[in-house]
């Protein structure tokens, strides 16, 4: 590549990327909107309702949630928390492997575009009740607001770190994005890690309905996404049955290892609602604790 033409080419994949932005975002949030909770996800009586302590207002913050008269002694804007108001820090990552750039039918969203949107979904309702979040793997820290969202979006389009080189923030939960099909040496050791941290979290899995499913006979070229495994099988209903005694195997084994770390586990296919796992993730992560 020239020097010459090493910027066209730059601006070029930036404005590519730029243009795959906005939808992702309206699509995320437009699933957000679906299942909003109200204000403050977290409204909830008794126990925690009382006042807590003041905090700079930062930007993100509504309005009418600053607390004139305490701001009236000061050059600066309070906002006043009440205990279950105090933010928390969550981090979310989706798994940038090839296997996830897989749809089995034009009709049904690729595994990673439904992750990357239920993510962003899960973060617009999180940042909405005063959250702080952010992506594992991303050198920005949790933040709130608006601008931390369309930060996250652009994050996710370039993500690739794998999950074993990810930095988690100390006492963040976080939800990890996959399909867990590959090995999980560094699932294993990531869950072990938070563990010793005292981090919860989810494992949030996402299959096609295919990979669910196993609906092939007669003669079949199996190919990974990347091409570089490939079986070739006269007669493939005679793989089913041990297919699906894997994916079972796996499955359990990954609600094993979740369990022993303290985490849930759930798996999700394309074709199912985005608003329903949204609102079980909801309910696992961002829900009153």
């Amino acid at each position: 590549m020239s020097s010459d033409s090493a910027p066209i080419q730059l601006r070029s994949r930036a404005e590519a990327l730029a243009a795959r932005l906005p939808p992702l975002l309206v699509a995320a949030q437009h699933l957000a909107q679906s299942v909003e909770l109200g204000e403050h996800g977290r409204r909830q009586s008794g126990h925690g309702e009382a006042f807590w302590q003041y905090r700079r207002a930062q930007p993100g913050d509504p309005s009418h949630r600053i607390d004139w008269r305490r701001s009236a002694r000061s050059d600066r804007h309070y906002v006043q928390e009440k205990e279950w108001q105090a933010a928390h820090s969550v981090q979310i990552w989706v798994d940038p492997s090839a296997s996830l750039a897989f749809s089995s039918d034009p009709k049904l969203p690729e595994k990673r575009k439904q992750a990357q949107v239920i993510a962003l979904a899960l973060a617009s309702l999180l940042l909405s009740g005063g959250e702080r979040v952010g992506l594992l793997g991303s050198a920005l820290k949790p933040g709130r607001g608006q601008l931390t969202l369309s930060r996250m979006a652009d994050q996710l389009l370039r993500a690739d770190a794998p999950l074993r080189d990810v930095f988690a923030v100390p006492r963040a939960r976080q939800v990890v994005f996959s399909d867990f099909l590959g090995p999980l040496d560094a699932t294993r050791d990531f869950l072990h890690a938070a563990r010793g941290r005292g981090q919860r979290g989810v494992l949030f899995q996402v299959l096609d309905p295919m990979e669910e499913a196993f609906p092939f006979h007669g003669r079949v070229l199996f190919q990974d996404v990347g091409g570089a495994l490939r079986h070739d099988t006269r007669e493939a209903g005679d793989l089913r049955d041990r297919y699906l005694d894997r994916l079972a195997r796996r499955k359990a084994e990954l609600s094993e290892i979740a369990k022993r770390a303290g985490w849930r586990f759930h798996s999700y296919h394309t074709q199912d609602p985005a608003s329903a796992a949204l609102l079980w993730l909801w309910n696992a992560i961002g829900g009153p604790r």
